[in-house]
């Protein structure tokens, strides 16, 4: 896999954990835990696709 499908994956995964984190924010019995893990999950996602965009700019 390239460095860039392999961004465009972990894109594709930042995005899905998106949509799962608004359907559950909207749910009037959302559980706080859930809701922080997905943010984390999110956060570790954006941080690798941003570690490696950077390693393909040098």
């Amino acid at each position: 896999m390239t460095i860039q499908a392999h961004i465009a994956s972990l894109e594709k995964k930042h995005g899905d954990l998106e949509e799962e984190l608004q359907a559950i924010l909207s749910s009037p019995s959302s559980d706080d835990r859930e809701i922080a893990d997905l943010k984390r999950r999110k956060l570790r996602l954006k941080d690798q696709v941003q570690r490696l965009k950077a390693s393909t700019r040098h």
